[in-house]
């Protein structure tokens, strides 16, 4: 089953702006930090742009930029505003409702996935960008370091 990496890309896409926060960057630009089309990068910033969260300039000069403020924007704002998709690439079987066997199956089933899924969300919800950004900075500190 494929997975939805959509909220992967789009926190990677926005560190990447952060870094750069005096300049916007192309939708072929992030395309390419994010290893995706330019058109996906559009549609999915366009997204973001509809909650303020970015904001876009045509042009030569022309790019996305952060809109809002890192520490107020958390992963599960980010979740939501990308259609809230599925948490977990596993479900019910459901190919005979009737099934009693099924139900039993699907009902333990269903209580895990959801207290998982509320466990998830309950944790983006805590996690804002400005904790990725600065654990990103960290990182990247200790790899210049480590460089010499």
């Amino acid at each position: 089953m494929k997975r939805d990496s959509r909220l992967s890309s789009v926190l990677h896409a926005l560190l990447h702006m952060a870094e750069h926060p005096d300049k916007p960057m192309t939708s072929e630009e992030l395309a390419t930090c994010m290893n995706t089309n330019p058109v996906v990068v559009r549609r999915t910033m366009g997204l973001l742009r509809e909650q303020g969260l970015v904001t876009s300039a045509r042009g030569h000069a022309g790019g996305w930029r952060i809109a809002a403020d890192l520490g107020t924007v958390t992963l599960r704002q980010l979740h939501d505003v990308l259609g809230e998709p599925a948490v977990f690439a596993i479900g019910n079987r459901s190919e005979n409702p009737s099934c009693l066997v099924e139900q039993a199956v699907n009902a333990a089933l269903d209580d895990a996935f959801r207290d998982a899924e509320a466990l998830l969300l309950e944790r983006f919800s805590e996690v804002s960008l400005a904790d990725l950004a600065a654990d990103f900075k960290r990182r990247h500190q200790a790899w210049r370091d480590r460089k010499g």
